[in-house]
């Protein structure tokens, strides 16, 4: 029966997640960012301060750490033209000057930090792979160069 309850507590804590804090997020590679942020680089250990003060500290960890996997695995499925989409509404999102945002992303790689701890090796270098190739296409058409349809 702990069992039980503990995996309603675990559904609970992600809905309120995804309600909460996910929906707020206006795009699915956003999500990401946001789920590897609430990550410790050190432990690899999950925290939520408001998630942690409505449900237990264990109970929020294991829901982000669900929906982290969760998003990574959906971004990690996008076709280029949809990561494409995806980074173009992060870039927007960022008010960062587009320019220095893509050349700082193409040579610090900062969304090696996105892939969860458990994640699936081979998906985690084609997330990588497919990452690269949609920054120099975004590059590429921020440079004046024309799209084909």
């Amino acid at each position: 029966m702990g069992a039980s309850v503990r995996l309603v507590s675990v559904q609970d804590a992600y809905d309120d997640l995804l309600q909460r804090t996910l929906s707020r997020i206006p795009c699915e590679f956003g999500r990401l960012i946001y789920l590897a942020s609430t990550r410790d680089y050190n432990s690899g250990t999950y925290h939520h301060e408001g998630l942690a003060a409505r449900f237990q500290a264990d109970t929020a960890r294991k829901a982000l750490e669900i929906a982290h996997r969760q998003v990574f695995y959906a971004v990690s499925a996008y076709s280029l033209e949809e990561l494409v989409s995806e980074l173009e509404k992060y870039l927007q999102t960022s008010r960062e000057n587009p320019e220095g945002f893509l050349r700082a992303w193409q040579k610090l790689e900062p969304y090696r930090v996105a892939i969860p701890l458990e994640a699936n090796p081979t998906i985690a270098r084609l997330f990588l792979s497919n990452i690269r190739l949609a920054l120099a296409i975004l590059r590429f058409r921020r440079e004046g160069h024309p799209t084909h349809p």
